[in-house]
């Protein structure tokens, strides 16, 4: 049998947008959607009898095998989602389950689209980011990077009810961003649709519908990263809000870089993150790259976030312990350890990608010993830097020594 093909249907307000997707509706024997969405359309349904509701609730793979199996079985299956279901929506799950070949999409207006058409303005210029799902360091990261790249400041975020626009506003105003203006468009497209203008102050210190797309416009680069980014590493520390020290040297840092080798696009996990210093870094050398910090410590875990905004570039933030914590988490080609046992080094070793770099410090020297043994090069690091002794000139103050070791070797290095 001859599989049909998935309709999948973005609706506006409730409604299905288009002939097409009316039609597509009308002929289903399997609608899936949300209750509300199924509530929305039901008069536009065949007879209950006629066609089966399946309710989009739950784990996705458990929806996705149902619709699987019932389009399997030849039965003509619509699957409803809001707005444009290829935006941040349900096609990409589809298409990775059924093949893109087996999708007809009929989309409505994104709820992009529309929150921009409300307010009069266009688009082409402005990024769009998700907070469905997802932490809000992306959205932090686009607002302040369209804040250094002047490319209309204009910054979109989809929010949800675990990150609402309030949640949005209080993440930028802890990260230092500075915007001309915020809009809060909600629940586009129905009866109850709103439209807020409002500051950024208000937009933190406001209760809105988590159904909505907060806009921002005229993002400004904060003062303190006005110089914005430049060809340099081994940054010093005072560039990184950090606890007590408990910073990767800027001269360790520098070689640590180095030993990385950092390619211009794939993976990295920072592990044991600290501050986010190296994480930081490789993000502002290589913005191809998807970085990834991971970090046991919530109170650290918020300086990196707070960090990688400053410096306005994107690093993801896992917060857990390594190396649990890494079993989620991409394949990575390049891997820092800056905290952590050997049990970590060796988790890291065994996801690392052919041809990948890891590079690990260690202030022990059993630890330093055994990881040379894995990974084949190892230096030892000892840094003194000039302190002023009184008023007849400088000492040479000693930094603890550090070992730095990287690998894995390989047959023909």
């Amino acid at each position: 049998m001859t599989a049909v093909r998935v309709d999948v249907v973005g609706l506006l307000g409730g409604e299905p947008y288009g002939a097409a997707a009316r039609a597509a509706l009308g002929a289903a024997e399997v609608v899936v959607g949300s209750a509300r969405q199924l509530r929305e359309v039901g008069d536009r349904l065949p007879p209950e009898g006629a066609a089966e509701r399946v309710e989009l609730a739950g784990p996705l793979d458990a929806v996705l095998d149902t619709v699987a199996a019932r389009q399997r079985a030849g039965r003509r299956v619509c699957v409803l989602a809001s707005g444009d279901p290829g935006f941040f929506g349900i096609v990409r799950a589809l298409g990775e389950r059924l093949g893109a070949d087996r999708l007809a999409v009929h989309p409505a207006p994104s709820s992009v689209a529309m929150a921009f058409a409300r307010l009069g303005l266009s688009w082409d210029d402005a990024a769009v980011v998700s907070a469905h799902g997802r932490p809000l360091d992306a959205a932090v990261a686009a607002v302040v990077s369209a804040a250094h790249t002047g490319a209309g400041g204009k910054v979109a975020v989809l929010t949800s009810p675990d990150n609402p626009p309030e949640a949005v506003g209080k993440a930028l105003r802890a990260a230092g961003a500075e915007v001309a203006e915020v809009a809060v468009v909600s629940r586009i497209g129905d009866e109850a649709e709103s439209l807020h203008r409002l500051d950024l102050d208000a937009l933190a210190a406001g209760s809105f519908d988590p159904m909505s797309v907060v806009v921002v416009l005229g993002a400004r680069a904060p003062a303190a990263s006005a110089t914005g980014p430049s060809l340099a590493w081994g940054l010093p520390e005072d560039r990184f809000a950090h606890r007590g020290g408990m910073i990767t040297k800027s001269e360790v840092r520098a070689v640590a870089l180095g030993k990385l080798a950092l390619p211009p696009a794939g993976v990295l996990w920072d592990v044991g993150a600290g501050s986010g210093s190296v994480a930081i870094e490789c993000a502002r050398l290589a913005p191809g790259l998807e970085v990834v910090a991971v970090e046991r410590d919530p109170e650290q875990a918020a300086r990196v976030r707070a960090n990688a905004a400053r410096h306005g570039v994107r690093v993801t933030v896992v917060e857990g312990a390594a190396p649990a914590a890494l079993d989620p988490l991409p394949d990575p080609d390049r891997v820092f350890v800056g905290g952590g046992g050997l049990d970590v080094l060796d988790a890291a070793l065994a996801r690392l990608r052919p041809g990948g770099v890891v590079v690990a410090t260690y202030a022990l020297v059993d630890r330093a010993v055994a990881a040379h043994g894995r990974l084949g090069n190892l230096v030892q690091l000892s840094v003194a830097r000039a302190a002023p002794l009184g008023g007849l000139g400088f000492r040479l103050a000693p930094e603890n020594p550090v070992f730095v070791c990287w690998g894995p070797t390989r047959p023909d290095a």
